[in-house]
């Protein structure tokens, strides 16, 4: 956690808003740190805002200010996507600093997000998903540890569609070989249970059994899948992981992680499962984040009427 007088150039009452904010979203609210960065230096660059523009205390704090702000941002050529993620951090800024006393009022619940085009994901295909972990078991071949636990890794993510903080985070003992299940510490650090199928049981036991023991090394702990150095896994290596892989695959997309959970859930949808049981597989809070998966096969579905009926 950092002290209020590294927040430069802020004022002392606002940097001393600010530190106990960022305490309130680690501390209380149990976010993520990469989490609490993102609202932490978005609060940050709004009370920076106030206070060229003179203001200084939080309780002088307008919609117009907020607004002000925003538009700031849209001057720099910030994405909507971005403008709206930033109308949210202040939101929740100005929200904390009502229940908290350092506002009369919340100045932020009249502040409109600007509307965000929703684009569909990126996904494989069933016979490129196929081909992408074809392709990584005949790099394997070589007998290396590393290449045995980037089968594992591709063929958990494809078959679980879990995030890459998820995996990463995985112990040995989070997984259940003989159901086939796998605990994850989700958002909120909420917990769930997932479960995989056999290519993936055949991959993580190659992984567990012959190859992890070859690159563990002390201070590695329970960690399930590990680095070139012995210890757990970072994420940028499954993103860079991914990316290499999708390029042995004639025609993908080039994405990270989340493009094979994108993909295992499109191909959820696709093979009959309802949208319930895709949300709780995936761990979203809301049905409405997993429905964009419906949009993706409506569009198959639409392609295919197009190509194989007489009178589309």
């Amino acid at each position: 956690m950092r002290e209020v007088e590294t927040f430069a150039g802020l004022s002392e009452e606002m940097s001393a808003a600010l530190a106990d904010y960022e305490r309130h979203l680690a501390s209380e609210r149990d976010l993520s740190t990469h989490t609490v960065r993102a609202y932490v230096g978005d609060a940050a660059s709004l009370l920076e805002h106030a206070q060229a523009l003179g203001v200084e205390q939080l309780a002088s704090f307008d919609l117009r200010l907020l607004r002000s702000w925003l538009a700031k941002q849209q001057t720099l050529g910030k994405a909507r996507a971005t403008m709206a993620r930033r109308a949210t951090a202040a939101r929740m800024f100005t929200a904390w600093a009502h229940r908290t006393g350092r506002t009369s009022v919340d100045v932020g619940v009249s502040l409109v997000s600007p509307k965000v085009s929703k684009s569909l994901p990126a996904t494989l295909s069933p016979d490129q998903a196929r081909a992408l972990l074809e392709a990584a078991s005949t790099r394997a071949d070589d007998g290396s540890p590393i290449g045995a636990r980037d089968v594992a890794i591709l063929e958990l993510l494809y078959a679980t569609g879990i995030r890459v903080s998820e995996l990463t985070g995985l112990d040995v003992d989070d997984l259940d070989q003989e159901r086939r299940v796998l605990r994850v510490l989700g958002k909120g650090r909420k917990e769930r249970t997932v479960p995989y199928g056999l290519p993936a049981q055949r991959a993580l036991a190659q992984w567990i059994e012959v190859a992890r023991p070859q690159l563990v090394v002390a201070g590695a702990g329970p960690a399930l899948f590990l680095g070139a150095r012995g210890r757990r896994i970072d994420p940028r290596a499954v993103r860079t992981l991914v990316h290499a892989r999708l390029a042995d695959v004639p025609g993908a997309a080039d994405f990270g992680p989340h493009g094979l959970r994108h993909t295992a859930a499109t191909h959820l949808l696709e093979g009959g499962a309802d949208l319930r049981t895709v949300q709780e597989l995936l761990g979203h809070s809301s049905l409405q984040t997993t429905q964009i998966y419906t949009h993706i096969t409506n569009d198959r579905l639409r392609s295919a009427f197009k190509q194989a009926h007489p009178r589309a």
